[in-house]
């Protein structure tokens, strides 16, 4: 039984995702619902990409803490790009890169792979 598995880590992609946030922060205290919701992400990302160095966009974060560190947004679309780790002392041989994505409205909206071309 030599099935050769090959490390879905490897692969350098990038996807759209809505991650429901609301849920994430119910009943945190206020003054902790914003640092709440950048922890989550990440965690969200780590559980998806499966890389532990996960970057967060500057405009992402803006988006976050725009209504202020209790008026967190319900939803987020978040674009999340595994790339390699071209830095000489990488622990990490890949990381994620997460940016935000304006939509109009988020019904109906599914997880999708996005070319890199």
């Amino acid at each position: 039984m030599s099935t050769k598995q090959r490390s879905a880590l490897s692969d350098v992609v990038t996807r759209e995702y809505t991650i429901h946030l609301h849920k994430r922060v119910h009943g945190v205290q206020f003054k902790k619902r914003a640092p709440t919701a950048v922890k989550e992400i990440k965690a969200f990302v780590y559980k998806h990409m499966g890389t532990n160095d996960v970057r967060l966009d500057p405009l992402l974060n803006k988006e976050i803490w725009k209504q202020g560190i209790k008026g967190v947004p319900y939803r987020l679309r978040l674009r999340v790009s595994r790339k390699r780790n071209d830095e000489e002392k990488a622990k990490e041989p890949l990381f994620s890169y997460v940016q935000a994505v304006n939509v109009a409205s988020f019904k109906g909206l599914q997880t999708q792979v996005i070319d890199e071309s």
